[in-house]
């Protein structure tokens, strides 16, 4: 996986080979936010969602947002990805700062190096379980895009779904398809929101055993928000939020 350098160039065609510089006293930086700053008008008063949040997740660990409800922590994933634009303060995001980016070249950024996976599996209707998982892969011109989605299909237990359509399978098959299109193009950072959150608990466990396994495998920066404190406790890294503010800004471990 390819930590990339800031360039003004675009993402496609920049060189991917150079790495920003590293502190020297820690590892390479995936996400930086620096004064982020998130707020809506609503009803005529401007409605504060996210204030001043500073942080710095390390490529390769694993991170929890928690929270209560409207603490800000899905908007903080949103910005972190570029979904969504702050109203101040900065996000760089694999080295490069998302703020003066155009919308197709975080689209481009986002397709080479970033996967997600959401509460309601976000799975395309009219495709099988294998085009979903392929269709990441052949939009970046991959010409192993079938073989490698049969592969993840075998890993995640679905070899003899793989022609199923969204509909047919269960819940907790769905959100195994979209966790193997989450990491078919093996990116350098994953964003989870949720994925356990329409589950029931079998469910949820063996798709965080597998979120965790890939994750470790593929080396993934996995940035993930839940309500579930069990799940966050299996992160090396839990960020609380109160009021649209880091209150605890967790303590890594070793994972």
């Amino acid at each position: 996986m390819t930590n990339l350098a800031p360039s003004s160039s675009d993402p496609e065609t920049a060189p991917t080979s150079v790495a920003a510089p590293a502190r020297a006293d820690a590892a390479p930086a995936a996400i930086e936010t620096r004064g982020l700053g998130r707020e809506l008008p609503s009803g005529g008063r401007t409605l504060q969602i996210l204030s001043d949040v500073d942080l710095r997740i390390d490529a390769g660990t694993s991170v929890a947002i928690v929270g209560p409800s409207g603490s800000g922590k899905s908007t903080l994933l949103g910005l972190m990805a570029g979904l969504d634009r702050p109203s101040r303060g900065s996000v760089h995001l694999l080295g490069r700062d998302l703020g003066p980016m155009a919308e197709d070249d975080l689209a481009r950024l986002r397709r080479r190096h970033v996967g997600f996976v959401f509460q309601s599996f976000h799975l395309l209707g009219n495709l099988t379980a294998r085009e979903n998982i392929s269709l990441p892969l052949e939009l970046l011109g991959r010409r192993d895009a079938m073989a490698r989605a049969d592969r993840l299909l075998e890993r995640v237990g679905l070899s003899d779904r793989g022609h199923h359509r969204p509909v047919q399978l269960s819940g907790g098959e769905q959100q195994r398809v979209a966790l193997a299109r989450a990491f078919a193009a093996e990116p350098d950072v994953l964003f989870a929101d949720e994925p356990t959150g329409n589950l029931d608990a079998a469910s949820g466990e063996r798709i965080v055993a597998m979120l965790e396994e890939l994750r470790a495998e593929n080396g993934t920066t996995l940035v993930l928000v839940t309500h579930d404190e069990r799940l966050a406790a299996r992160c090396g890294r839990v960020i609380r939020l109160e009021g649209g503010r880091v209150v605890d800004d967790g303590v890594e471990s070793s994972r």
